[in-house]
């Protein structure tokens, strides 16, 4: 669908699933989706940025993540990777987005509102997806299971990032932030600073912002803490894999740095050939983003010969698309796919880069 992307835009039915979201990358179509795409490109391509970006991750894996696996290690603590990954990718997404850090991740495992109103806006939207739209709708009006957790969220969302924002404005007017030194940094400054008119006419006015900073949230943390729960768990159960990363890494380092604890410099990791293949693979393999529904404006052949109908709704299962061997050109059910990825003779089904760009 990449080559008739217009002919499917997400529709009044899908804004409506999604509408916590607002007029955010994920709701929106045509021109305003444009808009948005060109102000994340546009920061993601920003040296500032991506200096911050490398410097904010190395300092909350030696601050944040390495101080608490060693806490519980010492203590003997069971923990959940997957809530450790959530919350070392809901603090960095925040520090890039706003220049804020929530500090969820901490020895204490501390309750974080606004982390888990996202959790609970997530729950709701999923089940939207899943039961018919009267009962989910009368849910709403009687404010029952979901629905009633879903508003509550609402409130906590728009008030946590209403904050968020006010704060950052107060910051700038003050000389606490310089425009000059932070801008671009952050997304968050970088709007306040560079205020541009949309086709629509509309502006970087606080609701823009609580759209955009709430959209970039939920891309943000999802996706890399998913992505990287599924990266451990099959690294883990696949041994041979896992020596072949510890040997290219000790290949990399310097010889007198063998075996000593250290956190790689971003780009240092451009040499993990090996790595890179292995994250590429379990992109493929467990998708962050497993499934999506569309609706043709007109009528259209999709890639597997399906004819669908203008207005016709249809899921794709991106997981079970990965897992076809005839759409990958899979050689080997199991690692094979890692080394042909390695030697560069395969090209990655999915990459983080593309999932976070196809909303």
């Amino acid at each position: 669908m990449s080559s008739n992307f217009m002919n499917f835009p997400k529709g009044n039915e899908f804004r409506e699933i999604f509408e916590v979201l607002g007029d955010g990358i994920f709701n929106s179509d045509h021109e305003l989706w444009r808009s948005h795409r060109k102000i994340t490109n546009a920061l993601i391509n920003n040296p500032k940025f991506l200096w911050f970006l490398a410097r904010m991750n190395t300092e909350k894996l030696a601050k944040g993540l390495t101080p608490v696996l060693n806490h519980v290690a010492s203590k003997g603590v069971v923990v959940d990777m997957q809530d450790v990954f959530q919350r070392v990718t809901f603090d960095t997404t925040c520090m890039f987005i706003t220049g804020y850090d929530p500090g969820c991740l901490s020895v204490d495992f501390k309750d974080v509102p606004f982390s888990r109103a996202m959790d609970e806006a997530e729950e709701a939207i999923f089940v939207r997806h899943i039961i018919p739209k009267g009962v989910w709708k009368l849910q709403r009006w009687i404010g029952f299971g979901t629905e009633k957790k879903l508003q509550k969220a609402w409130e906590t969302l728009d008030d946590v990032i209403g904050g968020l924002i006010a704060r950052k404005r107060k910051d700038l007017s003050e000389g606490v932030v310089s425009k000059d030194e932070a801008k671009g940094v952050d997304l968050l400054t970088s709007l306040i600073t560079e205020q541009q008119t949309f086709v629509d006419g509309s502006t970087h006015d606080d609701k823009f912002l609580r759209d955009t900073i709430l959209n970039l949230m939920i891309a943000g943390r999802d996706t890399t803490s998913s992505s990287l729960t599924w990266f451990l768990w099959l690294v883990m159960t696949h041994p041979e894999v896992e020596k072949n990363i510890r040997d290219e890494i000790n290949e990399v380092i310097p010889e007198y740095q063998v075996g000593k604890w250290r956190i790689f410099e971003a780009q240092e990791t451009n040499k993990l050939v090996y790595l890179h293949a292995v994250f590429c693979e379990a992109l493929r393999l467990y998708p962050p983003v497993p499934f999506q529904h569309k609706a043709p404006v007109k009528a259209d052949v999709l890639p597997s010969g399906h004819h669908v109908n203008p207005n016709m709704k249809f899921k794709l299962g991106l997981k079970g698309k990965s897992r076809v061997a005839s759409a990958f050109a899979m050689l080997s059910r199991r690692n094979g796919n890692t080394e042909k990825l390695a030697s560069g003779l395969l090209k990655p089904f999915m990459t983080q880069s593309a999932v976070t760009s196809s909303t």
